[in-house]
């Protein structure tokens, strides 16, 4: 026999349980390969933790969650600090994980590599998408800190440089909580305030946490989404961003980023100048050339005297040779206007005109019998379509009226007037409100009885119940 004070419920029995196993088992490290990993719309993650001899249930919730910057998947080799724990509700064993971070790589590389390699997939990175620097520039606009030394020496290199642009710059936050959002909104206040030619979002170096920011999907997007050319310029030259990937142009630093985006002035004077010297040189070959030509021309010039002989002789030879052709096209053109005057009277169109008027006569005559005959049979149609025509009408009227008649009675049976002559009445309050219940109405008030010759005005005496 047993003690009945020995036997548990299943709630106390897992309940002590899962106290036995809180107060005796420590937080720990654990590694091994995740699967089965689910993601429901409460946002904790749910997993299976294995190795190739066992494995256990794990669970991930959505406060946990902030600092992980990579994205689990099943297959990953992962490593966890979790505090075991019984799911009392299903009786499941399962460990509470409180850190995870991949196996052979850092939790902020993993990261940097999938939104890379995501982005990367999408296109967002292919060179069609590269926007040209603009030849000429007016006015730069930088996206950076106020307070760094970056935005101080862009400034004084492009002061050595090329001083004639303007330089717009945009303050925000490079480092921090929430300085991805702020770096993208002042990407996208530069680009929509349509002043700059070209634009500098630019940082100094550090570690990949101080540069994270920089690889945040938000700020990539803003910056693929920019009308405007835009040079990244985040760091040394040894830094790399997803930033860079998706920019125009990538500087190895913000000095060289000032660089590549204005020409040097004294290179700019040393071409003028070259290009002016090229331009004197060319126009005196032109101008030499052209002086030749010219000499060449005038001596081949006739003088005036000997030309105007040239052509008096040449104007009699051409007035004999005229007047040669004209007699000889006159009198050849004499000679075939008489052959065809003689082909003419014996081709005579008298007696085809006389033909052809009596054909018209004939097709005339033919014409105007169909038209009468025509004209007969669409006026025998037209009488035939009026009668029938009539008849439809007709009956359509009679059919109408007895439908008509058909409505008229079945309205009268209807009616409450009808209703009325047969000795019945409708009772209503002062304020024309039927009344359908004893209810509606207490002693002393007034009442109007419809019958079908006229209306009574009363007023309630008593009220009983049937």
């Amino acid at each position: 026999m047993f003690n009945i004070d020995e036997v548990y419920t299943v709630s106390d029995f897992l309940s002590l349980c899962n106290k036995t196993i809180e107060n005796n088992i420590p937080t720990c490290w654990l590694q091994g390969e995740i699967s089965n990993l689910s993601r429901p719309a409460s946002g904790h993650w749910y997993f299976s933790l294995k190795d190739n001899r066992g494995q256990i249930r794990c669970a991930l919730f959505r406060l946990n969650q902030r600092n992980i910057k990579f994205n689990p998947e099943n297959g990953m080799e992962v490593l966890v600090r979790a505090a075991p724990t019984l799911y009392e509700a299903r009786g499941d064993f399962q460990i509470i994980i409180q850190h995870i971070e991949p196996v052979g790589v850092g939790n902020l590389q993993l990261a940097f590599e999938q939104l890379k390699n995501q982005l990367k997939d999408e296109g967002l990175f292919d060179t069609i998408h590269k926007k040209p620097l603009p030849s000429e520039v007016s006015t730069i606009g930088v996206i950076s800190s106020s307070n760094g030394a970056v935005i101080r020496d862009i400034i004084k290199i492009l002061n050595k440089r090329y001083p004639f642009a303007n330089i717009l710059l945009f303050d925000c936050a490079v480092q921090g909580e929430g300085s991805a959002q702020k770096l993208a909104q002042a990407i996208e206040a530069a680009d929509q305030s349509n002043r700059c030619d070209v634009m500098i979002i630019a940082r100094g170096g550090g570690s990949l946490e101080d540069l994270w920011a920089f690889n945040e999907e938000a700020l990539v997007r803003a910056i693929f989404n920019t009308k405007t050319p835009i040079i990244s310029a985040v760091g040394h030259e040894t830094d790399t961003t997803i930033a860079d990937f998706v920019s125009d142009v990538r500087a190895p630093t913000p000095s060289a980023a000032a660089m590549i985006v204005a020409p040097d002035r004294l290179e700019l004077l040393s071409n003028a100048n070259k290009l002016y010297a090229q331009l004197h040189q060319l126009s005196n070959q032109i101008l030499e050339i052209c002086q030749h030509k010219f000499s060449q021309l005038k001596s081949r010039i006739p003088t005036p005297s000997r030309q105007l002989h040239l052509f008096s002789q040449q104007l009699d030879s051409l007035s004999s040779r005229l007047n040669y052709q004209t007699k000889t096209v006159i009198s050849l053109n004499q000679g075939k206007l008489i052959t065809l005057f003689e082909q003419l009277k014996q081709h005579s169109p008298i007696a085809s005109i006389q033909h052809k008027k009596e054909i018209n006569a004939l097709s005339k005559y033919h014409l105007a019998q169909q038209i009468h005959r025509l004209i007969n049979q669409n006026n025998n149609t037209l009488h035939a379509l009026n009668e029938r025509l009539k008849k439809s009408i007709n009956a359509l009227v009679e059919m109408q009226i007895n439908q008509l008649s058909s409505q008229i009675s079945g309205l009268n049976h209807l009616s409450p007037l009808n209703t009325l002559s047969r000795g019945y009445s409708i009772t209503s309050t002062d304020n024309n409100q039927v009344l359908l219940s004893k209810s509606t109405v207490k002693i002393g008030s007034s009442i109007i009885t419809q019958l079908t010759d006229g209306k009574i005005y009363s007023k309630v005496n008593k009220i009983e119940n049937n």
